[in-house]
């Protein structure tokens, strides 16, 4: 029975195969420096009164201030104004290879700085991990080493 067996398994056994072994190795590096950036919003006009023992003889608005007066004389009183005059809309931006060298700003603005390269840099090498330098303000560096070993995939 043992011959059997032993016969039997000679014909069904599995072969190995070199071929299904893989090895990989990846490198990279990745440098970033951030651009500069302007987000401008226009604000409109807006303008309110409120008051207490007040008689308005004309209520004021974005084309210009009221006439009020004082309802009784003698009598407490209170009286705010206020105006915020809306963003003229421009209509056209100079832009130079790429760069706005005077940006609308509006009301509501917000301007990032462009970042530095600085010493950034970063180099790849046959026999190591990658090197990376740190470079000036908004800038970032990625090194990566990524091995992969793969049997009977």
């Amino acid at each position: 029975m043992k011959r059997l067996l032993l016969v039997f398994s000679l014909f069904f056994a599995i072969p190995v195969n070199a071929a299904e072994i893989t090895s990989k190795i990846t490198d990279s590096v990745q440098l970033k420096v951030d651009g500069a950036a302007v987000q401008s919003t226009r604000i409109g006009a807006s303008y309110s009164v409120s008051g207490t023992n007040i008689q308005a003889t004309s209520f004021g608005g974005v084309s210009g201030a009221g006439t009020y007066d004082v309802n009784t004389a003698g009598q407490a009183f209170s009286f705010s104004e206020s105006f915020n005059a809306a963003d003229t809309p421009v209509t056209t931006q100079s832009v130079t290879t790429g760069v706005i060298g005077s940006p609308n700003l509006y009301g509501d603005s917000v301007t990032q700085v462009g970042g530095d390269k600085g010493s950034l840099a970063g180099t790849l090498s046959a026999t190591g991990v990658p090197t990376i330098t740190a470079g000036g303000a908004g800038t970032s560096a990625t090194g990566q080493r990524t091995i992969e070993l793969s049997v009977f995939k």
